[in-house]
């Protein structure tokens, strides 16, 4: 395995404190009409709030394997049960981050795996807004919703 390069803090052009040397990608899971959240931790950045499995990339991941691996860490899933639709792009000039939508099969199981997670459940995509966002998310939710709805 190739050394895990990312994590650190760093300022973006529009002066935020942003978690990824290297920037961070998540992802997006779809199973029908729901999407899978993860309850971050309280003792997290921006603990106790709803988003998606996600975190910062290593120099020498693509998008899709940083979020993948990401997931792999936070949910234990199985990436094989996944199929990659479209990358969303949240673009701050010197960070960024990725967001893969991918739709999952049936029999893709997810559950916290350590603990930077409270829970990880499967939430209506009409509910999202209802729960405490993570801020990020929160602010790119309206469009990743709109992009759901193509896919």
């Amino acid at each position: 395995m190739a050394a895990r390069d990312g994590d650190g803090w760093v300022e973006c052009a529009c002066g935020n404190k942003h978690w990824g040397i290297n920037g961070a990608a998540g992802i997006l899971i779809l199973r029908g009409n729901e999407i899978l959240l993860q309850h971050r931790a309280p003792w997290v950045h921006n603990g106790d709030t709803w988003g998606i499995p996600g975190g910062a990339r290593d120099s020498h991941e693509s998008t899709i394997e940083g979020a993948f691996r990401e997931a792999i860490e936070e949910t234990g899933i199985d990436t094989q049960l996944l199929t990659p639709l479209h990358t969303f792009t949240d673009d701050h000039g010197t960070w960024k981050y990725d967001t893969v939508i991918a739709r999952a099969e049936e029999g893709l199981v997810a559950r916290e795996v350590n603990d930077e997670s409270h829970e990880v459940r499967w939430v209506a995509i009409e509910k999202v807004a209802e729960l405490p966002l993570h801020p990020s998310f929160a602010k790119s939710w309206p469009e990743l919703q709109g992009l759901l709805k193509t896919l």
